[in-house]
């Protein structure tokens, strides 16, 4: 099934985007090799240059790595995985937080909203 990809903004971005989301998400795990360019170009119905610019900017960004005639794997440096999955959780939150300001909620009533639906869920 192709990648949900938005006109709106170039397109390598959204690539990188998605890559980053599924390491963090663990569909990568440390030091796993990344399917071929050609491979995931086709999963995300892309041209494979569009590709290999996602995963050489992942590679100069130090999330993947190359090994000559093996492939890209993907970086085993824990603390890296780390920092890149507290940075995306922000950028969420802020988001979040951006969209109920929107919608005139204050930050403590978006908090107490969030505290209600995850107490709810407890249940």
């Amino acid at each position: 099934m192709p990648w949900e990809l938005d006109s709106d903004r170039p397109i390598y971005l959204q690539l990188m985007e998605r890559i980053k989301s599924d390491i963090i998400a663990g569909h990568y795990a440390p030091g796993e090799r990344l399917p071929s360019v050609r491979d995931l170009a086709m999963e995300a119905s892309v041209n494979p240059n569009t590709m290999q610019k996602a995963l050489s900017e992942l590679e100069r960004n130090g999330l993947v790595y190359t090994r000559r005639t093996s492939g890209r794997f993907i970086t085993e440096d824990e603390s890296m995985l780390k920092k890149l999955r507290k940075d995306m959780a922000r950028e969420n939150i802020q988001s979040f937080l951006e969209a109920m300001k929107q919608l005139g909620f204050s930050k403590k009533e978006s908090l107490e909203l969030l505290q209600e639906i995850l107490k709810e869920e407890k249940e």
